[in-house]
């Protein structure tokens, strides 16, 4: 993992709507955007971001550049992806949702096999505060400190963000892998990369009902991982009974017959209680949980 104010980044889809509107913010909060690919408008300058129809074309002229984000249509990504890693691009935050599911299982095989880091599609991206911005993330909720920010959501992220920072709690950093069942990269990459930066004392990890990412999460944790964590999980209040998409996940918990429970918020709540894993009964509580085990810590 290298986000640094010093890493150069690409923006590839920079001439669609969501690429010329975050472009010049992530710009502007210190993120070194140095150029842009949109294909067809090769030679145009936006908010003085230059343009060029391909990353090869790009890099070319601004040279190594460490990150892309990809702000493209969905059954554009792939190709996108496809292109950075072959200019040797190791890091790639992918905001577009709706991507199709076999372009990320031939994306994270290609990813696997190259050592480039995923994350998302259908995601925020990353937030370094007071360094960098890659994606959406509202910079002013959040403050530079300690505390490592997971989630499977966005804009509960942002909620979190700003109760740890109303709390004085800062963010070392605040990732969204997004919410599809193929995310680039997991939980579990995540709390291995949180748990060894030096930067990050305690990690937050917010989840949300469907899948089995967060029981899968649970286990790693108390497998693997040395900080404390502190978790959330969002749609308790969801109707019971009700499947409320991530109809994959419990199609699988059938067949290896596991149950329908897979997936639900008990489920995972359950999941986090047996790996003694503190977990918040709604986002106002985080900060009062990160304090808690920031004291056993010490």
């Amino acid at each position: 993992m290298n986000f640094t104010s010093d890493s150069k980044v690409l923006i590839q889809g920079i001439t669609e709507p969501l690429g010329a509107a975050y472009a010049p913010l992530m710009r502007s909060y210190g993120t070194q955007v140095v150029a842009g690919v949109g294909a067809g408008y090769g030679g145009q300058v936006i908010e003085g971001i230059p343009v060029f129809d391909m990353v090869e074309q790009a890099l070319g002229h601004v040279g190594r550049v460490e990150t892309t984000v990809i702000f493209g249509p969905p059954y554009l990504v792939l190709d996108a992806a496809l292109e950075a890693i072959a200019a040797e691009i190791r890091q790639i935050i992918i905001i577009t949702e709706g991507v199709p599911p076999l372009d990320m299982v031939h994306l994270s095989r290609k990813a696997d096999a190259t050592e480039t880091l995923v994350v998302g599609p259908n995601c925020p991206g990353i937030i370094v505060p007071g360094q960098i911005l890659l994606g959406t993330h509202p910079p002013s909720f959040y403050i530079p400190g300690s505390v490592g920010l997971v989630s499977r959501s966005g804009t509960l992220t942002y909620e979190v963000a700003f109760e740890l920072t109303h709390a004085a709690l800062g963010q070392s950093i605040a990732v969204g892998i997004g919410g599809d069942r193929i995310p680039g990269s997991s939980f579990q990459q995540w709390l291995q990369i949180l748990d060894e930066d030096d930067q990050t004392d305690v990690i937050v990890l917010v989840g949300e009902i469907g899948g089995d990412s967060e029981e899968v999460a649970a286990r790693y944790i108390a497998e693997a991982i040395d900080k404390p964590v502190v978790a959330y999980i969002a749609g308790r209040t969801a109707p019971k009974g009700q499947l409320m998409g991530h109809a994959g996940a419990i199609i699988a918990s059938q067949i290896v017959d596991l149950g329908v429970e897979i997936g639900t918020a008990e489920s995972k709540l359950t999941a986090f209680k047996q790996s003694k894993i503190p977990v918040a009964d709604r986002p106002s509580q985080i900060p009062e949980l990160v304090k808690k085990v920031l004291g056993k810590k010490r």
